[in-house]
């Protein structure tokens, strides 16, 4: 595992604060070993730095009274969700309180002839599809894992999707948050654009728990797709594919979903989902429209596709064969863990220019082939966005600096190429190094930012900067 240093504990205000908030909460509130390890979980290499105390808020006030609390004594707040980030997001590096946003899980309304909903954070994505669905509309943001929408908002997640809808900061239009200090403000309303000051909203989206704890988000939303067409094609290698990626985003075909799969992925994925693709480069596609839109669409792609040495191209609009072959990119990361048994999955992810997708993935491929690792790569091609999972044996000290030291240069090479080192997964603690090589004097105006509306430096410390 890779170790973060814990940060230097407050352990006289901790043991106040949880005394006090103990007496307040009863039941709600709780000490036990497991649920704060379970709290300190993350879904990557990152050591569990658990929390001294879990508190399960229920409602705003819930969440204000207990920074309240912890801004009394100084102790660290952190904001957990459903645990799905991958970059140490909710680990607790001076112990502290994890305010558990799960029973906070209400629809609270529906605006159906706006296009827009409000929502408490702890709404999955998935659940909020459900409740929507016999309303003709759903929300477009899906990251994979059926994250909560709180933790959505505050890693500015984004996805599959998102070559056509966009990202989190482009779905909320407002948020509810409480700050530092336990103040709850309002950073907008529902209407579709305003300039009525600093965009607070985009400011706190993405924030990673480091500016706020987010109560309630409004989001957009979408009406579902007359017709949804699904396709998958064969490349020879993953400059083809990505060369037709280029072209399908130059002639402005409207496509919903692109993605890349490499050939180590794809073979991954015909062995688990009993799947029988070529297992060379593939691209899975789906396009959103009326039925004359889907298939006019599917078409040109086809066109397209074969310019490049695309081949095995296929199209449906069969439900069941759709739902078929995206579940099968949603299994992907057990797919590659059954691809080498007793491995533990690595996952990175670093986004460039769309023009540099193929020499960035070309590149790391490369890498990955001169270390010795086995590496699949997925990526959403559409916006440039892909991930790298190091499959490695944790008990070999030599495998385990070889993945390390290539997570580190990938994040520097996508850099380089005018980049990101992480299209969506978020700094965390696992990509502090990098923001600054990425952002430099820029870094140090987010800093002022964050003394400014948390000069304790309570919430969610050791994450971002």
């Amino acid at each position: 595992m890779v170790k973060h240093a814990n940060l230097p504990r407050n352990e006289t205000g901790i043991e106040t604060a949880l005394g006090v908030l103990k007496q307040q909460f009863g039941e709600r509130f709780q000490t036990g070993q497991s649920i704060r390890e379970q709290h300190g979980h993350t879904t990557t290499w990152i050591e569990n730095q658990p929390p001294d105390a879990v508190v399960f808020a229920t409602s705003t006030q819930d969440v204000a009274d207990i920074v309240r609390v912890c801004a009394q004594h100084q102790v660290p707040v952190i904001p957990y969700g459903t645990g799905t980030s991958l970059e140490g997001h909710v680990n607790a590096p001076a112990g502290g309180v994890s305010v558990d946003l799960s029973q906070m899980d209400r629809v609270v309304e529906v605006n159906t002839g706006d296009l827009d909903c409000r929502v408490q954070p702890g709404v999955t994505r998935e659940a909020l599809n459900t409740h929507l669905r016999d309303q003709g509309l759903f929300f477009p943001i899906d990251p994979g894992a059926n994250a909560s929408l709180g933790g959505m908002a505050a890693t500015n997640a984004s996805g599959t999707n998102a070559v056509r809808y966009g990202t989190m900061k482009d779905n909320v239009l407002a948020v509810e948050a409480v700050l530092a200090d336990g103040r709850i403000i309002r950073t907008g309303t529902r209407a579709r654009k305003s300039s009525a000051g600093y965009d607070l909203t985009r400011l706190l989206v993405g924030s990673e728990g480091t500016l706020c704890l987010i109560t309630e988000i409004t989001l957009t939303l979408q009406g579902i797709p007359e017709a949804i067409s699904s396709a998958s094609c064969s490349f020879p290698s993953v400059d083809a594919a990505c060369q037709t990626v280029m072209s399908v985003i130059q002639y402005g075909l409207p496509v919903a979903r692109i993605e890349l799969l490499d050939d180590v992925m794809v073979k991954a994925l015909n062995a688990y989902s009993k799947l029988d693709l070529p297992e060379t480069p593939l691209l899975l596609l789906e396009f959103h429209g009326t039925q004359a839109g889907v298939v006019e669409q599917a078409e040109i792609f086809g066109d397209l596709a074969g310019d490049h040495g695309g081949v095995g191209y296929a199209a449906t609009t069969t439900t069941e064969e759709r739902n078929k072959l995206w579940q099968a990119r949603h299994d992907a990361y057990w797919a590659m863990l059954q691809y080498r048994p007793g491995a533990q999955g690595i996952a990175t992810d670093v986004c460039v220019p769309i023009s540099r997708l193929a020499d960035c993935v070309g590149a790391a491929q490369a890498r990955v082939a001169e270390l010795g690792l086995i590496a699949p790569v997925v990526g959403h091609a559409g916006d440039g966005n892909f991930h790298v999972s190091l499959l490695v044996d944790m008990a070999d000290a030599e495998e385990l600096e070889k993945a390390a030291g290539f997570v580190s240069w990938l994040n520097e090479l996508a850099i380089s190429m005018d980049g990101t080192c992480t299209g969506e997964h978020g700094i965390g603690q696992g990509k502090r190094p990098y923001l600054v090589k990425e952002l430099g004097e820029a870094t140090s105006v987010m800093r002022m930012i964050k003394e400014a509306l948390d000069p304790q430096g309570i919430l969610n410390p050791g994450k971002v900067l």
